[in-house]
């Protein structure tokens, strides 16, 4: 980080001469690493669990019922939580460019409040309604299933209250605690988890059931210390907090009941677009097994294991790359709410360009990345399956639109057009339904991404023209920009394919030992080539600062 990056010891406003693409660069690289090493150790963690659960046959039906447990936990979660961060980060960020810190701090008190309320109910109806989410799962036992997913609704208990820490300090620019709590709370996470499957399984001999209930319980450990270290960093500022709020202006009167109003109005909103991955998934949850049941000849086991390996493998997976998405919209709801506090269109414009363009910098070479070496990946992660494979490379493709989509989603909130993002969810929603069946009919188990890709396609082409209505940002640019990020990314694509083919010719690509080196080797030519031809070309220059002209020095590259 550079000096304009904040210290480790203060909370600071941004310095004036930071452009808002500087903090959005700063932001999405602390936001994006913290993210990456969460959702690598939460992929990482499968294959001594699984090892420990038992045979292939045990192992894949334990992840089977741990995804059918998570996939309503994290809705439910998004009902809790998903708002709240970026809610919060909008109203401080907001009000702290007004110089009204006192409200800031009366917003993320009342945030507290609102939030232990709602984790409180959410933990409730999830509990209660446990057995009726199990029943319309693919499952074996609506015993088990109920077990397991009662076993996560403690977490919503603690969450809530983290999440609205974690916005708080968001809106004040700094997105370093935030990454450091994001790992924090998995790593515990995957500790408790690993140890309590191999108490269980390995030495006490205990029942599958009982221990992925312990593992899907291990997201309750991972929240206390996620929570008790963001309460440390606030208590360690709350003195330098409590001057700055001494020195508001007191320019701007805003009632109790009307910070509430202000939090759920911001809340609600980014509730309902942030569970839109979530809502797609529980739409494959309800249904995938009943059309399954109809148009294919797999015994229901089958079409469980199946479910589990798409929505779990290789949703684990691809989450790493969505991250990107997730990392830069967390960034730039702030910087652009800050813009909107300052009615300054022209900035506003400027900076949805420069996330487009970063997006796609980032998310091209990483997604078709991904596609290339999805089979020496997937070996790596869970052994070698055609099918696995064939599943991870239609859900790389498909990650660029779910990224995209969690991008444009808090930009256009963040833009006060929430409503406009609310209908082309509703939009895409429509559009995936229609295409379950028939897409499930003609491509398996990967109908579930394909209609995806439909519905989070339609989504994201609605927000994109609204924004470009509201704001008119530069769309000859960006496209220009992604056309030379495309050219660039076929020439990774091909030098990676030709790496990865020329080893396996003398590698086995059913080892995990073999296929990590394929995926090493492959990934560093890969990432190489496209490395060199940003530098080359200049475009890392325009989307990166300066700061990349020291690199292209150093490489001695013209």
């Amino acid at each position: 980080m550079s000096k304009d990056a904040v210290n480790d010891n203060k909370i600071e406003q941004p310095k004036k001469e930071m452009s808002s693409q500087d903090k959005m660069i700063n932001g999405s690289a602390w936001m994006t690493g913290g993210s990456i090493l969460s959702r690598l150790l939460g992929a990482l963690y499968i294959i001594p669990w699984m090892a420990w659960m038992g045979n292939q046959d045990i192992a894949e039906s334990a992840n089977a019922l741990y995804t059918i447990g998570y996939t309503p936990y994290a809705l439910f979660l998004n009902i809790a939580t998903a708002g709240v961060p970026s809610a919060i980060a909008k109203q401080v960020s907001y009000y702290n460019s007004l110089n009204e810190y006192e409200i800031s701090q009366n917003i993320y008190k009342k945030g507290l409040q609102i939030m232990a309320i709602t984790g409180v109910v959410s933990a409730l109806i999830m509990y209660v309604a446990a057995p009726f989410i199990a029943a319309s799962s693919p499952n074996v036992s609506v015993e088990n299933a109920t077990q397991v997913i009662r076993s996560l609704s403690w977490a919503l208990l603690i969450i809530p209250c983290m999440s609205v820490t974690r916005g708080y300090i968001q809106g004040h620019h700094v997105m370093k605690y935030s990454a450091i709590s994001q790992f924090i709370e998995q790593l515990a996470r995957v500790i408790f988890m690993l140890a309590a499957v191999f108490l269980i399984r390995k030495v006490w001999n205990g029942s599958v059931v009982n221990a992925v209930s312990a593992s899907t319980f291990a997201a309750v450990i991972g929240a206390v210390f996620s929570i008790g270290y963001l309460f440390y960093i606030i208590w360690r500022k709350k003195p330098e907090l409590d001057e700055r709020a001494s020195q508001s202006l007191n320019k701007v009167s805003i009632s109790t009941n009307e910070i509430f109003k202000s939090i759920i109005r911001t809340a609600v909103p980014f509730i309902i677009i942030g569970s839109g991955i979530t809502l797609f998934q529980m739409i494959d949850q309800f249904t995938f097994q009943q059309i399954m049941i109809r148009i294919s000849e797999l015994s229901p086991k089958q079409i469980v294991n199946n479910y589990g390996v798409a929505s779990g493998n290789v949703n684990k997976l691809i989450m790493i790359v969505i991250s990107f998405g997730g990392s830069m919209a967390i960034t730039s709801v702030p910087l652009i709410s800050e813009l909107i506090a300052k009615n300054d269109l022209k900035k506003i414009a400027r900076q949805i360009s420069d996330s487009l363009q970063l997006f796609f910098f980032i998310m091209l070479p990483a997604s078709i990345g991904m596609m290339i070496v999805a089979e020496p990946l997937y070996t790596v992660f869970y052994g070698h399956s055609d099918f696995g494979t064939t599943s991870l490379q239609v859900a790389s493709f498909m990650s660029l639109f779910l990224g995209l989509f969690v991008l444009m989603g808090s930009t256009m909130q963040a833009a006060n057009q929430t409503r406009p993002a609310l209908w082309a969810l509703v939009i895409g929603l429509v559009v995936k339904l229609a295409f379950q069946y028939p897409m499930l009919a003609i491509a398996g188990t990967n109908g579930m991404f394909v209609s995806n890709i439909f519905g989070f396609g339609v989504t994201v082409f609605i927000m994109l023209r609204k924004m470009y209505k509201v704001t008119h940002f530069d769309v000859g640019l960006v496209s220009r920009r992604i056309l030379l990020m495309l050219i660039i990314t076929l020439a990774m694509a091909v030098v990676t394919f030709a790496v990865k083919e020329l080893l396996y010719l003398v590698m086995d690509p059913t080892n995990r030992t073999s296929a990590l080196l394929v995926m090493g080797i492959s990934v560093l030519f890969g990432g190489g080539v496209y490395m060199y031809a940003s530098l080359k070309t200049r475009l890392a220059d325009r989307l990166l600062g300066a700061r990349v002209t020291g690199i292209r020095a150093k490489l001695h590259i013209k």
